[in-house]
Parts: C-alpha cells; sequence; structure tokens
C-alpha cells in the first residue's frame, strides 16, 4: 500500500506509467481514488497540502525533486506520469520519430500550436502566463489555446517542469503559481529516441497495462497508448 511520496514513487517506477488524478480511467493509476473515496486505513488524503501524503502535491514534487519522472497532461487529455525508462516506447509511438518542424510540415499541428512551441522552444522554460502574453492570447482564446496547450503535450512536444509566481515591476511575486512548459527533449537533457518500431512500442506499452490491469478494454488501451 502507498502510504507516502516515497513509496508513489517506487510503486510509479514499478508500473512505468500511471494516470494522475486519482482515477486509472479503466487502464491504471498508482492512486486510483479521489479525494472523497480514500479507503479507511490509507493515510493518503487529497487537498490537504502535506507534501508527503497529498497526491496533489506530488505532481510538482517529482518535477522538482526527480529527474526520471514526467508529469502532464499525456493521457485521454487528462493529466498522467510517464517514467524515464518508459517514455522512450510512448515517443515512438506518438511522434514515430519527428521533430517538431516535420510534425507541422505533415500538417500534425496548427499555426498556433507551432507558435506556443517555438516561444518555449526558445525560452528555455516558460510560465502559462509568459505564453500567453509572447503568443497575444485574449480571453476569447482562452478554450482553444487550452486545446493547444494539451495537443502539446498529448504528442510529447511539450511538458510540464514546475511552477513559477507572475512578478510585479518591483520583481516581488505575486497571486496564484502558474505552471511551468519546456520541450522535451529540454525536460529530460538527453535524446530518449529508441532503436524501435512504433509498432513494436506499442505492443510493449499494451502489454505492460495488461499486466496492471488485466480487463483493461482495447479500445480504452489503444486510447491511453496514442493520447
Amino acid at each position: 500500500m502507498v502510504n507516502n511520496f516515497s513509496d508513489f514513487c517506487e510503486e510509479l517506477l514499478k508500473s512505468g506509467f500511471s494516470m494522475g488524478g486519482g482515477n486509472d480511467r479503466g487502464i491504471y493509476a498508482v492512486i486510483p481514488f479521489g479525494w472523497n473515496s480514500a479507503p479507511p486505513q490509507s493515510p493518503i488524503v487529497w487537498h490537504t497540502g502535506d507534501p508527503e501524503t497529498d497526491p496533489w502535491e506530488w505532481r510538482m514534487r517529482v518535477l522538482k525533486e526527480r529527474d526520471d519522472i514526467a508529469y502532464g497532461k499525456v493521457f485521454f487529455g487528462t493529466s498522467g506520469y510517464i517514467t524515464r525508462e518508459w517514455y522512450p516506447l510512448f515517443l515512438a509511438v506518438r511522434r514515430q520519430g519527428m521533430v517538431f518542424d516535420e510534425w507541422f510540415d505533415e500538417g500534425k499541428a496548427s499555426q498556433l500550436e507551432r507558435n506556443i512551441y517555438e516561444a518555449v522552444s526558445a525560452g528555455g522554460k516558460m510560465a502559462l502566463h509568459e505564453i500567453k502574453s509572447i503568443c497575444g492570447i485574449g480571453k476569447e482564446d482562452a478554450s482553444r489555446f487550452e486545446r493547444t496547450l494539451v495537443n502539446l503535450q498529448r504528442n510529447l512536444f511539450l511538458t510540464m517542469c514546475g511552477q513559477m509566481q507572475k512578478k510585479n515591476k518591483y520583481g516581488e511575486e505575486y497571486g496564484w503559481s502558474s505552471t511551468v512548459f519546456c520541450t522535451v527533449e529540454d525536460f529530460w537533457e538527453d535524446d530518449l529516441s529508441a532503436d524501435i518500431s512504433s509498432q513494436d512500442a506499442y505492443q510493449k506499452i499494451h502489454d505492460r497495462i495488461l499486466k496492471l490491469n488485466p480487463q483493461a478494454a482495447e479500445k480504452t488501451i489503444r486510447k491511453f497508448i496514442q493520447g
């Protein structure tokens, strides 16, 4: 049973990937329960702010303290974790060896996706509010911007890499923290491309899912792997 952050990381590294929001979505989650459905004996409780026992805190903690776990909106348009060991397989399936320029030239990305990707790539690490400012995103563009940012994460071009507060003209921090993004290559600081076909990578992930959850449906598995 997972009792704390350390246990969570250990289980995640064993599994290779996990849904991130307290719902396994028919696939797998290290923490498969939400804030209102924790087992009576479990010390894990959502949204308490305790960094040891609150899974909501862990999503940013892994990004701050570890170099072998990525977190972002990568499964079903919502959050999930992928370990360094398994990331190359998801890359092989979703990007099929392409860099972003090739992806765009193939017509697989919109101009807004290109604008956002290029802004983050040039900036190294960029907070959500900075991306909006540089790309000229207004309130009327909010929903399109959110979908676009999810697409870039789903296709493993951008990933979350921390949080940052806004600063006023005096350099003082204020307000809620804003999610920071970077390219996948900058996040891992390494080339994670694998010498494996997308078909073979798909099968390896498929087999691991069925090991974690033998009841997983084929349609759900396919959507999970392909993003």
